[in-house]
C-alpha cells in the first residue's frame, strides 16, 4: 500500500510539474552549456543577442560583432571599435547593430566578408546619435526600429524618420507580439503607432524602470521593472502581479526578459541569475552561478527557434537547453563528495557516496513557497563508503563498507555487521543474497516484514563484486578481479554443495574484469572483448555474437542495468546507450541522446535508477541527473537546419582565405593557382548531440564519403572546371539535414584562358604563314643546294675516275714491283744457298783432306794441308760472298739494315749478319754454314743478339726480325 500511495503521489508531481508537452522541470537544472571568453576570444560583456535565417548567433560584445555557427567563432569590429550594445537579423541576410553614436547593418560582400554599413548618415546633423548609445534595436516588417535614450529611428526604404521624446529621457523601447512600447522615464509607458508616440493612459502608476514586457495571453502583458517585480497590463489598468517569483525579482533585480514556448517567462537578474516562471506565477527554475550558470549578471537573453535559451551574461555566454530530457544538480561545495548510488524513496531522495548516505526532500516546493535548492543531509552513522542502494519490498537497503543498513527515514539501523556489501539480488521471495568482499551472505524476511541477517553461506569467501542466478537455480559470481564462480547451494542455501571456477583456459576472452548480468532473463558475461554465454553440454564460454553485432561499439560494456519494460541501459566505461529488446529478434541503441553524461559517472559503479515508467534517476560523480524518457523520444524528432558551408580556403602555400559565409553565393570563382583548397562546414545545432558529416564533390567524388565528425575538407590539385560540393549533416546517427550545396570553378590556368586561346589562334596563323614562307625559301635553297650537289657530285665523280685509274697504275705498278720483290727475293734465297752450298762443300773438302794420303800410304804433309786449308778458309770467309748477299739482302728487305742500326747502334757485322739469315728463317745449321761456325756457336750468337736487341724473354727473335 505504501508503494501504491508513493507511486500515486510521484505521478502526481511529475503530472504537475510536467505539463503537456516538452515542459520545464522543477527539479535539478537544464544543461547548461558555457563559452568562455578564452573559447570566443573576445570581450567580456555581451549586451545583445539574435539569430539570422541560417541559424547563425550573433552577440552584441565590448569588442565588435561576435558570431557563431555551432562550432566556429569569428569576430568583426565596428568602425573605431565600438561597443556593439544591441543586434537584430531581419531574416534576409542582414543583421543590424548599434553602439555609441552609430548605428547600421553588416552585410556579406561579393567573398562572403561580413561588411559593416553606417545608415547614421542618413540622418539629418540635427538629430545625428553623436553623443548616445543605441540600445535596443527591432525589425518589423520592413521597416527597422532603433532606440537611444533620447531617439527613435525608424530606418525604411532607405530613409531615417527621428522620433524624438516629448519629455526626454526614454527608457526601453519593446516590441511585445506586434506592439511597441517605450517607457518615458517619469510620465509612463507610450505606444508607437505609424511613426508617432501615443501615451497609455493610467501607465504612470508603475513605480520604477521598466525593463521587460511580454506578451501575457490574450491582449494581455507582463512588464518587469528593475526594483518592484512583476505587473499586468489588460489594456486598460496596470496591476501588480502578486505570484512566488515577484519577492525573487525585487531583491535580485530584474535586468531582461524572453518568451519560451509561450507559456514560461525568463528573467535575467543583475545579482543572481535567471529565474524561469509558468503562467501562474511558479518558479520552475533558478539558474545561477551555483547550478551552472559563468556570471550572475544577465546582460541579456534571447529564445531561439530550438527553444534554446542564450544568455549573454557580465562575463561570458551561456546557452540553456530548457527542453532538454535530462536535469541535473551538481554539488558545487564538494559536500557529500562521489556519488556511487542514488534512489527515491518515500518521499526523499538518498546519494550513496564515498563519505556516507546522504538524504533530501524529493518534493523541493509546494504552494506559494519560493523554488529552493536541495538540502542534503549525512544520515548519523552512515560515514563511509556506500556502495548500493536497493529497494526490496518496500524497504530501503544500503549496502556499506561497514556492514548492511535497512534506511528508516533519516535514520539507519545496522541488519549486518559483516564489511563490505557490493550488490543484493532477490533469489526467491521471502530471501536476498549479497555478494560482499569475502563471500555471500542471506537475508530473510522477519513477520513485519523487515530484512534481517539470516546467515553466511559456507564453503565460499571469494570477494562477489556481482550475483545472478539462472534458470537452473545455479549462482553466478564474478570475482571482484578475475574470473568467474558457478556455484550450487543446497537446499537450506545455507552451504556450498559444488562450486567451480573458470577463467581464461574455459573460453572467457580474458581472467580480468568479467560481470554476470542478466539480460531479458540470461545471464550473459561482459568482457573488454564482447559479452558471452555459457554452454551447459561444453562447459565452455562462447562469445554471443549475435549480441555483440547489434550492440557495435557497445558490446564491450562492463556493465548492464534494467530500465523500462525490455529496455537495457548498458554502461561502456563511462559511455551510456539505451537498448531496446521490446521486438523479438531485433535490437535498437541510442548512445547519442546521452552523451553528455559520458564520463561524469563513477567506473564500474554506475547507477541509473528507474523511478516511474517515465523517469530515470541517474547517478553522476558530484550529484544526480533526472532523465524523462518521453522528453527523449520527442527531442529525437526535431527537424534538423541545413549545414552551413563557412569558408574556403587557399592552403596551396599558406592559408588564405577566398570566401567567407560560401552557402550565400550561387557559385565561386577561384584561381587555378589557388587549385588546392580547403571548405570548411558546420551545422548550426547547438543541443547537446553528436554531429556527424557526409560530404561529396560531383566532378571530383565517386561517391559520398563515410560519415565523420570533421567538419572541413582539403581538395589538392583540382582541375578547371565546374565542381558541386555537397554536405549534409546527421545528428545521434538518426536526423539527416538536407543537403547544402556549393557550386564553384576553377578558373583555367592564364594558359588555358579565353585570352591565351584567342592569343594561340592568331599565333597559329601567323605560325601558318611564317611556316609557308620559310618552306618557300627552302624550297629554293634546297633547289639551289641539289644543284650545287650534282655538280660536287659530277667533280667528285670525275675526280674518284681519276682516282680509280691513278690507283689502278699503282696496282699495276705494285704488282710489278712485287713480283720484282719476288724475283729478287728468288735470286736472294739461290744466293744464301749457293753460298751455303759452297760452305758445305768447302767443309767437306776440308774434312776429307784430313784423310787424304800420299801414294806410300802416309797423311799429306802438315804444311800442304796448312796451304790447302788457308785456300779453303779464304774461301769461306770471302767478303765478296757477302758483299753480294747483302746487296740482294737490301734490294729485297730495303732498309733493314738501316733501321737495325739505327735502333741498336752497337750491333757489329756478324750480328747484322746473323739478323739477316734470321730474317730469312734459315736454321741453325745453314746459319752455321754460312758463318763458318759450330751450331753451339750460332746459339750463343743468338743469346748475345736477344740482350743487344734487349727483346723480352717471350718475344721469338725471328718473329722480331721478320716484323722489322
Amino acid at each position: 500500500m505504501r508503494k501504491i500511495i508513493l507511486t500515486i503521489l510521484t505521478l502526481f508531481y511529475i503530472g504537475t510539474v510536467y505539463a503537456a508537452g516538452v515542459d520545464i522541470k522543477s527539479i535539478g537544472v537544464p544543461y547548461v552549456q558555457n563559452y568562455t571568453k578564452a573559447m570566443y576570444q573576445s570581450g567580456n560583456q555581451n549586451w545583445a543577442v539574435t539569430r539570422d535565417e541560417h541559424g547563425i548567433m550573433y552577440f552584441g560584445n565590448d569588442e565588435g560583432l561576435l558570431s557563431f555557427d555551432g562550432k566556429y567563432w569569428q569576430l568583426n569590429h565596428m568602425p573605431n571599435g565600438l561597443i556593439v550594445r544591441s543586434v537584430a537579423a531581419d531574416g534576409k541576410g542582414k543583421i543590424y547593430s548599434g553602439g555609441f553614436g552609430d548605428f547600421g547593418y553588416w552585410e556579406n560582400n561579393d567573398k562572403g566578408f561580413l561588411k559593416y554599413h553606417s545608415l547614421a548618415n542618413l540622418v539629418s546633423k540635427k538629430y545625428q546619435p553623436i553623443n548616445e548609445e543605441i540600445w535596443k534595436i527591432y525589425v518589423d516588417g520592413d521597416r527597422v526600429l532603433f532606440q537611444s535614450f533620447g531617439t527613435i529611428y525608424i530606418y525604411s526604404k532607405g530613409a531615417v524618420n527621428v522620433i524624438k521624446a516629448n519629455k526626454p529621457p526614454f527608457l526601453f523601447l519593446f516590441k511585445a507580439g506586434k506592439r511597441f512600447f517605450v517607457e518615458q522615464v517619469a510620465s509612463g509607458l507610450f505606444e508607437l503607432k505609424n511613426n508617432k508616440l501615443e501615451y497609455i493612459e493610467g501607465t504612470n502608476v508603475l513605480p520604477s524602470r521598466v525593463l521587460s514586457i511580454l506578451p501575457f495571453g490574450t491582449n494581455k502583458y507582463l512588464i518587469g521593472t528593475a526594483k518592484d517585480g512583476l505587473f499586468i497590463f489588460d489594456g486598460k489598468q496596470i496591476k501588480p502581479w502578486l505570484s512566488q517569483a515577484n519577492e525573487f525579482l525585487k531583491s535580485y533585480q530584474l535586468n531582461n526578459g524572453a518568451l519560451i514556448t509561450g507559456k514560461y517567462f525568463a528573467y535575467g537578474t543583475i545579482l543572481n541569475g535567471i529565474v524561469i516562471i509558468d503562467t501562474a506565477g511558479n518558479v520552475v527554475q533558478h539558474i545561477n552561478k551555483s547550478s551552472g550558470l559563468q556570471n550572475n549578471t544577465v546582460l541579456s537573453l534571447f529564445t531561439d527557434s530550438e527553444q534554446n535559451l542564450w544568455a549573454g551574461l557580465d562575463n561570458g555566454i551561456d546557452r540553456i537547453e530548457v527542453n532538454s530530457p535530462l536535469y541535473f544538480y551538481f554539488d558545487k561545495t564538494g559536500r557529500f563528495g562521489t556519488v556511487y548510488s542514488s534512489i527515491i524513496f518515500n518521499n526523499k531522495i538518498y546519494l550513496g557516496t564515498n563519505q556516507g548516505l546522504f538524504y533530501s526532500d524529493w518534493l523541493p516546493g509546494a504552494g506559494n513557497q519560493l523554488l529552493q535548492p536541495f538540502d542534503f543531509k549525512l544520515i548519523p552513522g552512515s560515514q563511509g563508503q556506500v556502495w548500493e542502494l536497493s529497494l526490496q519490498d518496500g524497504r530501503l537497503l544500503c549496502s556499506h563498507n561497514d556492514g548492511t543498513f535497512q534506511v528508516n527515514g533519516s535514520s539507519i539501523t545496522k541488519i549486518t555487521t559483516l564489511s563490505g556489501g557490493w550488490t543484493i539480488k532477490k533469489i526467491n521471495p521471502s530471501q536476498l543474497m549479497q555478494g560482499t568482499y569475502t563471500g555471500l551472505v542471506i537475508f530473510s524476511k522477519n513477520a513485519a516484514g523487515d530484512w534481517v541477517f539470516d546467515h553466511k553461506i559456507t564453503g565460499f569467501g571469494e570477494p562477489s563484486r556481482y550475483v545472478e542466478q539462472d534458470n537452473k537455480g545455479q549462482i553466478w559470481v564474478s570475482h571482484a578481479y578475475k574470473g568467474i564462480y558457478k556455484i550450487t547451494l543446497s537446499a537450506d542455501l545455507k552451504r556450498v554443495v559444488s562450486q567451480k571456477y573458470y577463467d581464461k583456459s574455459s573460453g572467457l576472452p580474458n581472467s580480468y574484469n568479467v560481470g554476470v548480468f542478466n539480460l531479458d532473463n540470461r545471464v550473459v558475461f561482459s568482457s573488454d572483448s564482447g559479452f558471452c554465454v555459457y554452454d551447459d553440454i561444453t562447459d565452455r564460454f562462447y562469445k554471443y555474437q549475435q549480441l555483440n553485432v547489434k550492440l557495435g561499439t557497445f558490446a564491450s560494456s562492463n556493465k548492464i542495468i534494467g530500465a523500462i519494460g525490455k529496455k537495457y541501459w548498458f554502461i561502456n566505461h563511462g559511455r551510456v546507450a539505451l537498448a531496446d529488446l521490446s521486438v523479438p529478434g531485433k535490437l535498437t541503441i541510442d548512445s547519442n541522446k546521452f552523451s553528455m553524461l559520458n564520463g561524469q559517472m563513477v567506473q564500474n559503479y554506475e547507477n541509473i535508477n528507474l523511478i516511474n515508467n517515465l523517469m530515470y534517476l541517474i547517478s553522476v560523480d558530484d550529484g544526480f541527473v533526472m532523465l524523462n524518457d518521453a522528453d527523449a523520444s520527442q527531442q529525437s524528432q526535431m527537424k534538423l537546419p541545413g549545414a552551413l558551408i563557412r569558408k574556403v580556403e587557399n592552403i596551396t602555400d599558406k592559408v588564405t582565405v577566398i570566401s567567407e559565409n560560401s552557402n550565400m553565393f550561387n557559385e565561386i570563382e577561384i584561381p587555378y593557382t589557388q587549385n588546392n583548397i580547403r571548405i570548411t562546414y558546420t551545422l548550426p545545432y547547438y543541443q547537446q548531440a553528436k554531429i556527424k558529416f557526409q560530404y561529396y564533390l560531383d566532378g571530383y567524388s565517386r561517391q559520398w564519403s563515410d560519415w565523420t565528425q570533421q567538419s572541413q575538407k582539403e581538395f589538392t590539385n583540382l582541375d578547371q572546371g565546374t565542381y558541386h560540393f555537397k554536405v549534409r549533416a546527421k545528428t545521434n546517427d538518426q536526423n539527416i539535414s538536407e543537403i547544402t550545396t556549393l557550386t564553384f570553378i576553377i578558373l583555367p590556368p592564364w594558359y588555358a584562358s579565353k585570352i591565351a586561346l584567342v592569343f594561340y589562334g592568331l599565333l597559329l596563323i601567323l605560325s601558318y604563314y611564317l611556316v609557308r614562307y620559310y618552306y618557300r625559301i627552302k624550297l629554293k635553297r634546297h633547289q639551289k643546294r641539289l644543284q650545287i650537289k650534282m655538280q660536287k657530285e659530277k667533280e667528285e665523280f670525275l675526280k674518284q675516275e681519276a682516282i680509280t685509274n691513278e690507283q689502278h697504275i699503282i696496282s699495276i705498278r705494285n704488282e710489278q714491283l712485287q713480283a720484282d720483290l719476288a724475283g729478287k727475293s728468288r735470286e736472294l734465297a739461290n744466293s744464301a744457298m749457293n753460298l751455303v752450298y759452297k760452305n758445305e762443300l768447302l767443309q767437306k773438302i776440308s774434312e776429307e783432306i784430313l784423310h787424304l794420303k800420299d801414294n806410300s800410304g802416309k797423311k799429306l804433309a802438315d804444311d800442304q794441308l796448312r796451304r790447302i786449308q788457308k785456300v779453303i778458309d779464304e774461301g769461306m770467309n770471302d767478303e765478296r760472298d757477302w758483299n753480294i748477299f747483302e746487296r740482294s739482302f737490301n734490294e729485297a728487305h730495303e732498309n733493314f739494315f738501316k733501321k737495325l742500326k739505327s735502333d741498336h747502334p752497337d750491333l757489329v757485322p756478324n750480328d747484322l749478319k746473323l739478323c739477316a739469315y734470321l730474317r730469312m728463317n734459315m736454321s741453325s745449321k745453314e746459319m752455321a754454314s754460312l758463318l763458318n761456325i759450330s751450331l753451339r756457336g750460332v746459339e750463343i750468337r743468338r743469346y748475345r743478339l736477344r740482350k743487344k736487341l734487349n727483346l723480352e724473354h717471350d718475344k721469338n727473335l725471328v718473329e722480331f726480325l721478320i716484323e722489322l
